[in-house]
């Protein structure tokens, strides 16, 4: 995993997945999709990726699409980082 994604599956196991083995959170288990996260989660974790990264999070980008896993989670952030 790169750095990235170590600190956004950190984040996840820290605050939505206490006690669960780490090796079960991959770049691709489905976090929205799958139940870990519901809304209220789900805005929790943009406003780490916010505050941890200094990106923005659209409201578009806070759904499915971009945050269903590690692994999308990790493209979304790279993204933003490389266009600023």
């Amino acid at each position: 995993m790169n750095p990235i994604s170590r600190e956004v599956s950190d984040y996840i196991l820290k605050n939505f997945l206490r006690g669960e083995d780490p090796e079960l959170l991959t770049e691709t288990t489905p976090l929205i999709t799958g139940g870990v996260l519901d809304s209220i989660a789900t805005l929790k974790l943009v406003v780490f990726i916010e505050d941890r990264f200094g990106v923005q999070v659209e409201a578009h980008e806070a759904g499915v699409e971009h945050l269903d896993s590690v692994g999308q989670i990790t493209q979304l952030i790279q993204s933003k980082k490389s266009a600023a």
